[in-house]
């Protein structure tokens, strides 16, 4: 019998709870790695970890006294957690704003900071940014998150050169729209602020300008996130891989 591709690597999954997270937890423990999910939603975490024999750590992430708490001594680094808030720039609550860039942009910084040292000893590491398509082209409304998802694409940058030499690399996997709750979360906001009905927001908003007319699932996030993980991606860091269905091909 093969040896499962990540046995005895340990993964640090933020958000883990649901949607991407959650598959990311499934599909990194099936491929045999230790996995530590961190969620701020306590019970889920704990359903979570239980369905999949991980270790559940509730964590509000935007407190970065929180950080110390987590494992150190990881050798996969998936940045996951995230939210959405949708408003014009001129309604966009500024505490709002500030919120998703802790979340998304600094809670990922002082995670490198915290996970690397031992990448860095160890000679090995990954460190897998979920951002967006929205960290490569813009969308109205979405301010906040654009910009976070812009600003992890140039700290996943910075990651890759100086953990290059390291054995550590770090990319970003930008999905379009995933069939999760953030999404789903979305279409009222959505449809209110564009004045369309919730029934149009699937076609009208979310696979507009997608060439592949569906959601995308969030196993399929997932596996890519594995195999960014394994021996096989070694020489593939610095990158932006959009799983966005031709969204930025056109």
């Amino acid at each position: 019998m093969s040896t499962s591709p990540l046995t005895g690597k340990t993964a640090l999954v933020t958000g883990g709870a649901n949607g991407i997270g959650r598959a990311c937890v499934s599909a990194l423990r099936e491929a045999g790695a230790t996995v530590h999910l961190v969620d701020v939603d306590g019970a889920a975490a704990k359903d979570v970890a239980d369905a999949h024999g991980a270790v559940a750590h509730v964590v509000d992430l935007t407190d970065p006294n929180a950080i110390d708490s987590l494992p150190r001594d990881v050798d996969i680094l998936v940045n996951n957690a995230g939210v959405q808030h949708i408003a014009p720039i001129q309604d966009f609550p500024p505490e709002k704003f500030e919120f998703l860039q802790r979340l998304m942009v600094t809670a990922p910084f002082l995670l490198m900071r915290h996970c690397l040292p031992a990448m860095y000893e160890r000679g090995w590491g990954r460190i897998v940014n979920i951002s967006s398509v929205h960290g490569l082209v813009a969308s109205p409304h979405k301010a906040a998150y654009v910009a976070a998802k812009h600003a992890l694409e140039g700290l996943s940058k910075v990651a890759a050169i100086e953990g290059a030499e390291h054995g550590v690399t770090s990319n970003c996997v930008n999905p379009g729209y995933v069939r999760t709750n953030l999404v789903a979360n979305q279409i009222d906001a959505q449809a209110a602020s564009r004045g369309i009905p919730t029934d149009a927001v699937l076609d009208e908003v979310f696979l507009r300008r997608t060439a592949i007319k569906r959601l995308i699932e969030p196993e399929e996030v997932a596996s890519l996130v594995v195999w960014l993980c394994g021996d096989e991606a070694s020489y593939l860091t610095g990158a932006s891989i959009p799983l966005d269905g031709g969204w930025t091909a056109t």
